[in-house]
């Protein structure tokens, strides 16, 4: 790496440090505020809180990563521009390829700390967050981990199989034990939704209850049950999509298919991951025509403003594209690719343009 690489890369990476502090500063804020009606509860105190706000930064971190890239990117290239630096670069003859090739060196470094906050450290310590919160809120619930979310509240053994929504959970059994650990009855629901106040709308609801030596059983309905146990409590096992590593997610999609089961909603999120990290490259890149062009000059604030609105603008379009290919059963490996791809084309273009 040459003198001169190490200018632009140290350029981009401060930018990009400074506007990611900023923003997980403010993230932080308003996840540290959405706790407060948490407090209290349980054992769940505002330290607790702090704390939980200070474990799911690094998953912040890794959300942002694409936008902070494309913001700072155009913040330190654009006061090496204002200053006249990239000026005097071009001016030794220094080509819009080399400078590229400068630029993607910070980029790399990016996509490392992207790839390194994805894989390892945001889900264990958002799940650790997750944990430690449900923990402090209940206090009389246990829980195990196996097939689905097992979890004991009091007299009950609960089983959920999935979550498809935030209060929206698929199959639940239940186990109805006596104070002497004897089973009296045995439910299951095809679906279960979590209402307010610790009940749960339980969807096609059959059960069979064991009196003396009968089996008195219910037909299929719906039941209102009274438990202690909330959903972000039976989340903690049944993650969303989105909060799994790679891994996590390619064994899903292979137990999804060995047992032809609809996997789409996984493959989106795997390789959403994939062509979400090789955006921040493109992101970067981006950066070059604009501080080439019409953002030579500009004041930091106006730089500032472009990169949220571009940042903005792909972010809304790839959750856009996910509800799309749910909704819609579309092919979810193009759909996951297309905003990063829409991203390069405009990158590359406006490239191929600069002078």
């Amino acid at each position: 790496m040459s003198l001169l690489d190490r200018y632009i890369v140290r350029a981009i990476i401060g930018s990009v440090l400074l506007v990611m502090s900023v923003l997980l500063v403010l993230g932080a804020l308003f996840v540290f505020i959405d706790q407060q009606d948490d407090i209290g509860t349980g054992h769940y105190t505002a330290l607790s809180a702090l704390w939980f706000t200070l474990l799911n930064l690094p998953q912040q971190a890794y959300e942002l990563l694409p936008i902070t890239a494309l913001i700072g990117s155009l913040l330190g290239l654009g006061s090496l521009a204002r200053g006249s630096e990239i000026t005097v670069i071009r001016a030794t003859g220094v080509s819009i390829a080399r400078l590229a090739g400068s630029v993607l060196m910070a980029a790399l470094l990016l996509i490392g700390a992207e790839v390194l906050l994805g894989e390892f450290f945001a889900p264990t310590l958002q799940q650790a967050a997750r944990e430690q919160k449900a923990f402090s809120k209940l206090n009389n619930v246990s829980f195990g981990g196996g097939s689905g979310a097992w979890v004991r509240d009091g007299d009950l053994i609960l089983n959920v199989a999935g979550q498809y929504g935030e209060r929206q959970f698929g199959s639940m059994q239940i186990f109805e034990l006596s104070p002497q650990h004897r089973l009296l009855a045995l439910g299951h629901a095809q679906r279960a939704t979590a209402e307010a106040k610790g009940k749960w709308l339980l969807g096609d609801y059959t059960e069979s209850r064991f009196v003396g030596d009968t089996v008195a059983t219910r037909p299929p309905g719906q039941r209102i049950l009274e438990s202690n146990v909330t959903a972000g409590f039976l989340g903690l096992a049944v993650q969303d999509p989105d909060q799994l590593t790679s891994r996590a997610l390619w064994r899903l999609i292979s137990y999804f298919k060995t047992n032809a089961l609809d996997s789409r909603e996984y493959v989106f999120a795997f390789w959403s991951r994939i062509a979400r990290t090789a955006a921040i490259a493109f992101a970067v890149l981006l950066a070059i025509p604009f501080v080439l062009g019409s953002l030579r000059s500009a004041g930091a604030g106006t730089r500032m403003m472009t990169g949220l609105v571009l940042g903005i603008g792909f972010f809304l379009l790839q959750r856009l594209i996910e509800s799309g290919t749910v909704v819609f059963a579309l092919n979810p490996i193009l759909l996951a690719w297309i905003p990063t791809l829409l991203l390069a084309t405009v990158t590359l273009t406006l490239l191929a343009r600069a002078r």
